[in-house]
């Protein structure tokens, strides 16, 4: 299909730039004490909503391609989303199928991988998100392919256990320990085989960085899972029951790595002839490890000796860099994004984000692949983010994105520009009420200012967000308030800022409006009609 764009007849856009503003984890939640958006002193926002262009869109579920409307959507697929234009289906659903057809132990990868392990008396290792947030990864897909192994005669079976206390309750480890236990110890039981958990730690300390923010964090995961150094424990359960005991304010997702021990050994060290797979479909936060398992020539840290292994994702965490080389399910293969038509159409825009959320405004948007689609006519800049947790600088880099957008729109060199406010989402996960507020408010106040630019330059901004989060702070249950670390099932607003408005458009009688929608909003503002298969935009123009 070609990647041309019509101009549309009706409509004239404006001298200057669109702007689109994502406000990550913002969502449209309950009018009370729960809602940081709803708390917090938000004077831009609160005008913003009242806008007779302002909506809600659907965020999650399978309006972004997941499997059911219980799933909450995370920043990958509502980033894939907005950048797309329509809806294909995502890792999760991919993988739940895959299983389901038994396809994915069909593959000659799979096969490899059991076979390797059977003739070399090696063990198979599965390293990952123990939880069933269903955003990076699911336990019922894990245990799946841990019985379908015991069926396959595999004998020897390792658990690297990431928590989660994220996208699900803070302190929930405890819960998917024994669940992942009782489904190692029937297989063992029954058929007499060795299968453990072997290693651990909390997902923002071990592991499972992104974007290169830390690699501290991958290493003290690869000295855990590969080389069996850090604190040991004769249980994952005795760890985590161990850290909570020790620092009763502790969290999961911060929990420090641990290795399980036996008889002053490693339970579970991966080493030569053994078969790895990182059992995360999404990929963000499972690039930096599948690197350090794969690449000849690394340098990020010592890694002492890379085992000879036969390495998989779940999927390609990177459809441009092929990361990793080995995967069992093939990810969505989003064509002919916005980004991509813009180019054809000789647009220059720009991406900005600070560590956490770039990614999301580059690689996601653009369908998950890295790099410019045109480097002639883009520009993408990233503010380093701070390493230390969220909640004691709820500011984050705000103010520096702020800054930078400004002086790209004051450039005139480009006529779209998007950015991400990591804030809402990033602190939201901390659970820390104070910290969420002063997020939200941050982010107001930035917005305020990036208006007044596009005002003065005759430009329109379209402010919305990818999910929710900071909507829910804490639920109440049985009178005690309980934490919510992770995102909501909540929509997210939506509102055109256009100051120049003359009433041209007015917002379409969409029986459902979703993040998938914008991409067409966008291409109309810019003064073109949308690509066929685009769903639809939310405006519609008055006849001329």
């Amino acid at each position: 299909m070609s990647l041309e764009l019509k101009k549309l007849k009706k409509f004239i856009p404006r001298e200057g730039p669109v702007l689109l503003i994502i406000m990550d984890g913002v969502g449209l939640g309950p009018a009370d004490g729960t809602n940081a958006v709803y708390v917090a002193n938000t004077p831009c926002l609160d005008q913003l909503f009242k806008s007779e262009f302002f909506t809600k869109l659907k965020a999650h579920g399978t309006a972004v391609g997941l499997p059911t409307d219980e799933d909450m959507g995370n920043s990958e697929v509502g980033h894939n989303a907005l950048g797309a234009g329509r809806v294909f289906a995502q890792g999760a659903k991919l993988v739940n199928n895959a299983i389901k057809d038994r396809s994915i132990f069909q593959t000659e990868l799979w096969k490899n991988m059991v076979r390797r392990v059977k003739d070399n008396d090696g063990v198979f290792h599965f390293i990952g998100l123990l939880s069933d947030g269903n955003v990076h990864s699911h336990i019922d897909q894990l245990f799946a392919m841990v019985k379908q192994l015991a069926a396959s005669g595999v004998r020897l079976v390792r658990v690297h256990a990431l928590l989660d206390g994220r996208d699900v309750l803070e302190r929930s480890a405890l819960t998917y320990i024994k669940q992942t236990e009782e489904v190692l110890s029937a297989i063992n039981s029954e058929k007499g085989y060795d299968y453990r958990i072997a290693s651990g730690g909390g997902r923002m300390l071990t592991t499972m960085d992104r974007y290169n923010a830390d690699w501290r964090v991958v290493k003290k995961g690869w000295d855990a899972h590969v080389r069996g150094d850090a604190r040991r424990f004769t249980s994952a359960a005795e760890a985590v029951e161990t850290y909570y005991e020790e620092d009763p304010s502790m969290t999961d997702q911060y929990m420090d790595s641990f290795v399980v021990e036996d008889a002053g050994q490693p339970v579970g060290r991966i080493t030569d002839g053994d078969s790895v797979v990182f059992f995360n479909f999404r990929g963000d936060r499972a690039i930096e490890i599948s690197r350090a398992f794969e690449e000849d020539d690394f340098d990020e840290f010592d890694r002492c000796a890379r085992p000879a292994v036969l390495y998989a994702g779940m999927m390609e965490y990177d459809g441009d860099l092929h990361i990793p080389s080995n995967y069992l399910v093939k990810p969505p293969r989003i064509n002919r994004t916005i980004s991509e038509y813009l180019c054809s159409a000789g647009i220059t825009m720009f991406a900005v984000s600070e560590t956490q959320k770039f990614g999301h405004v580059t690689y996601f948007w653009n369908g998950n692949k890295s790099g410019y689609v045109c480097e002639k006519l883009e520009e993408y800049d990233e503010i380093p983010s701070d390493k230390i947790q969220f909640d004691r600088a709820p500011e984050m880099k705000a103010e520096e994105i702020t800054i930078k957008v400004i002086e790209l729109l004051n450039s005139g060199a480009f006529k779209f520009g998007r950015l991400n406010f990591a804030n809402c989402d990033m602190v939201g996960h901390t659970a820390h009420p104070t910290a969420i507020v002063t997020a939200v408010e941050t982010v107001d106040s930035c917005i305020r200012r990036l208006l007044a630019i596009i005002k003065k330059m005759d430009g329109i901004a379209i402010i919305t967000a990818d999910h929710g989060n900071a909507d829910e702070m804490f639920q109440m249950k049985n009178g005690k308030r309980i934490s919510k670390t992770a995102h909501t099932l909540n929509p997210v607003p939506f509102v055109i800022y256009d100051p120049g408005y003359t009433g041209e458009y007015k917002m379409a009688p969409l029986k459902s409006r979703g993040l998938t929608n914008v991409a067409a909003t966008i291409l109309n503002l810019l003064g073109y009609e949308k690509p066929e298969d685009y769903d639809p935009s939310l405006i519609t123009f008055a006849a001329k």
